[in-house]
């Protein structure tokens, strides 16, 4: 089993079933109408918002934020991964009543004790909600700024691609760049190629999140290859989304063959009935990729990750005697 890293993964998606049922029991909630036979239910992507924001509220308390982390980090280690970076937004603290800060520091905790007991590591996306609008996207960026929480190394853009145009965002993006944080922004999911270029115009982030769209675009494709910007890819969630429709029409191959940097991640994993682990299975099965190859990916994250030197030297050299090993 190769060794994983994750880049691209939203906390509030990532509570199991089993987590969210417990949670509707603390707070004397019917999970029913979402979660049956142990996994989530929805047909469309109204239904889908519908079982997220169900599950999400039940998420209220500083307590509740650390055992979700620890929960999903812990889950991951099992499975191999060695590295996990999520995306956290102030929008889901304030919506609970805390403070963006004691949530972020409640999802740091959470951090703090997978890796006591699993020896994982993970860092934390600050993400702005595009369709909220451009003062939550850059208050989203102060805030990541000024937390002062060592685990807080990046800021992200998520929401509705349709609503704003990248341009919005630059002075967000420009408050994060000149702290030294990480940048990331979704572009090239549900929308095509144009948002992609137009996130490389404006924003300049050195990873985007799915990107998978640039394949419309062989012009674009060579760009992305060039820049070595890397694309955090999401097979799993792309065909649950009927992005593309099966796994065989998945670019992911052929953005790898055009030389572009490509990761597997796993989005909101219960939800998509996927985790990181079969996402690499995805693509040993689906993509034909050995071990060595999937070794590649996993250091193409963790050179791509958003973490001191330090700890991604560590991490690499972790990486380096899973590979002698084979």
């Amino acid at each position: 089993m190769p060794l994983k890293a994750e880049l691209h993964c939203h906390i509030e998606g990532a509570a199991s079933p089993e987590l969210v049922i417990r949670q509707a029991t603390k707070y004397g909630r019917d999970a029913s109408p979402f979660i049956r036979d142990g996994a989530f239910v929805w047909h469309d992507f109204t239904s889908f918002l519908a079982a997220y924001d169900f599950s999400a509220d039940l998420f209220r308390t500083e307590d509740d934020y650390a055992r979700l982390s620890e929960h999903y980090l812990t889950s991951l280690a099992r499975d191999g991964a060695v590295y996990s970076e999520f995306f956290i937004s102030p929008d889901h603290a304030l919506k609970a009543g805390l403070s963006p800060a004691a949530y972020a520091d409640a999802l740091g905790e959470g951090i703090v004790r997978a890796r006591a007991k699993t020896g994982i590591e993970a860092r934390m996306i600050v993400t702005g909600v595009r369709h909220v609008g451009i003062e939550a996207v850059e208050q989203a960026a102060r805030f990541a700024v000024k937390c002062g929480n060592p685990l807080v190394t990046g800021l992200g853009l998520a929401g509705d691609e349709r609503i704003g145009g990248f341009d919005d965002f630059v002075r967000a993006f420009e408050i994060a760049r000149e702290a030294g944080l990480g940048i990331t922004v979704h572009a090239g999911e549900l929308t095509g190629w144009q948002t992609v270029a137009a996130a490389l115009d404006h924003i300049r982030p050195s990873r985007i999140g799915h990107g998978v769209r640039a394949i419309e675009n062989p012009d674009l494709v060579k760009r992305i290859a060039d820049e070595g910007v890397v694309l955090e890819c999401c097979p799993g969630s792309n065909v649950a989304l009927a992005v593309f429709p099966s796994f065989a029409e998945h670019p992911f191959p052929a953005l790898m063959a055009a030389g572009c940097k490509v990761t597997l991640n796993s989005d909101d994993p219960p939800y998509f009935h996927t985790s990181l682990k079969r996402e690499y299975d995805i693509a040993s099965v689906h993509f034909g990729m050995s071990d060595k190859a999937l070794l590649g990916v996993t250091r193409t994250a963790i050179e791509a990750a958003f973490v001191d030197r330090k700890t991604k030297q560590a991490l690499l050299a972790k990486l380096g005697r899973a590979g002698q090993r084979r």
